[in-house]
């Protein structure tokens, strides 16, 4: 098989890199081993930016159009409308399959085997693989990019993974070097759809002492719950906590099974290890408080795309850390401010009083990347 790029990881975010390789004239493969459109806890909220990349891609999935975001807590409110066009809802597996029947269209191979080992040299990157039944094809292209999510297998073994620990002298060690602890705060999510009909048209967030709710409908009569949070509760325990929303759904019949990904915060030291490229969630992750995961993989992509066709990989650092930058700081600040119990109480308040800075912050991240 003689490809240009393989790409690890047949996600929607590896599915949008194969996309971008045809349409700049790359031959691609990917690497997936699960069959059909892959679930997976997700928001399922797509921000304008996001849909726009994606219709730029000719994809265009069925959902429930969106239009802003409205924080609750404790009967106060804070809403905020996209300025740049609508968001939607989507179901990760109706995304997935859309996604999929592009590739398909484009006549893209999606391989059923995993990624097993990464090894390169000055002109080509070969990939050995395996599935349920043992070893798979080695496969050889002088590019790869990696886009196989948040615990990426692929930049374990590359050995880009940030270490959250660091050596230092404490007081009153002796002068000895001891390890400390300095792991950000861990937090993780669960989701879970109910059949009730969207109360409104904005991705709708619940704010509670531990952690937050959100709520996203993607059909006329479905809605997705996930909750974030640094406790590892079962989900009907952490929805105690918005009793609001349990009013909402009551009696609503549930109609999927609950699924959970975490801990949300991965940080890498590099995106680029010679010929591997690193995209998505793989590249690093600070939390998905903010919703934007999917615009932000998308962003990746063609970035990654770009940088491949222009024969300069380092490139794509520079324009990684572009694209993210919004993310990383506004999320990043998010996570640490609401950390106290007592800054979480006031932040929907703040935000009800302020909206010029609440709907500015909104739209910074809804905004179509550059």
């Amino acid at each position: 098989m003689s490809v240009d790029v393989i790409v690890i990881g047949g996600g929607p975010v590896g599915l949008a890199t194969a996309l971008y390789a045809v349409r700049s004239g790359l031959s691609p493969v990917v690497l997936e081993p699960r069959a059909g459109s892959v679930d997976k806890a997700c928001g399922e909220g797509l921000m304008p930016g996001g849909l726009q990349a994606l219709a730029g891609l000719g994809v265009d999935p069925a959902g429930h159009d969106l239009r802003g975001i409205r924080y609750v807590a404790r009967g106060r409110v804070a809403e905020a409308d996209f300025t740049a066009g609508p968001g939607r809802g989507i179901r990760r597996t109706t995304l997935h399959a859309a996604l999929s029947e592009a590739v398909a269209a484009a006549a893209v191979e999606v391989l059923p085997f995993g990624a097993t080992g990464v090894t390169q040299d000055d002109t080509a990157v070969t990939v050995r693989t395996d599935d349920s039944g043992g070893d798979g094809p080695t496969l050889t292209a002088p590019w790869v990019v990696a886009a196989d999510g948040l615990h990426s297998p692929t930049r374990r073994s590359l050995g880009l993974d940030r270490d959250h620990t660091t050596a230092h002298r404490l007081p009153g060690s002796g002068g000895v070097a001891r390890t400390a602890d300095t792991r950000p705060l861990r937090r993780y999510g669960l989701r879970q759809h109910y059949r009730i009909r969207p109360w409104g048209d904005h991705v709708e967030v619940h704010w509670g002492a531990h952690g937050e709710a959100y709520v996203t409908p993607v059909v006329d009569d479905l809605v997705g719950v996930a909750v974030l949070s640094k406790q590892r509760n079962p989900l009907s325990e952490s929805l105690t906590e918005f009793p609001e929303l349990r009013e909402r759904l009551d009696g609503a019949p549930v109609v999927t099974s609950v699924r959970g990904a975490g801990p949300l915060r991965q940080r890498t030291t590099h995106r680029v290890a010679g010929r591997v490229l690193l995209a998505g969630d793989a590249s690093g992750y600070v939390d998905a408080l903010t919703g934007e995961g999917i615009s932000l993989g998308l962003a990746h992509a063609r970035a990654a795309i770009a940088a491949l066709v222009a024969d300069d990989p380092q490139s794509y650092e520079q324009s990684w850390r572009a694209a993210t930058r919004r993310y990383t700081l506004l999320t990043h600040a998010l996570v640490q401010v609401t950390r106290p119990a007592w800054t979480r109480r006031l932040l929907v308040p703040a935000a009800a009083t302020l909206p010029p800075v609440f709907r500015g912050a909104v739209n910074e991240l809804a905004r179509p990347g550059r």
